[in-house]
């Protein structure tokens, strides 16, 4: 396996994972009755937003080369 192989699939576990995280923290301040503007969900929506544009981005420049 070259480094960019190794690079690429590190970028996109890490992004699934971030995307996971994201999903899970809206999950719990849902099922919390947390309000709009909780921390909680704030916080999730932007690690989901952070994981899907890193797989949008990484897949994006997998197909131009």
């Amino acid at each position: 396996m070259s480094g960019r192989q190794v690079h690429r699939s590190g970028t996109f576990v890490l992004s699934l994972l971030m995307a996971a995280i994201g999903l899970a923290l809206i999950v719990q301040a849902v099922g919390g009755h947390g309000g709009v503007l909780s921390p909680r969900l704030l916080l999730g929506a932007l690690f989901l937003a952070a994981g899907i544009a890193r797989l949008y981005l990484e897949h994006k420049r997998g197909r131009g080369t």
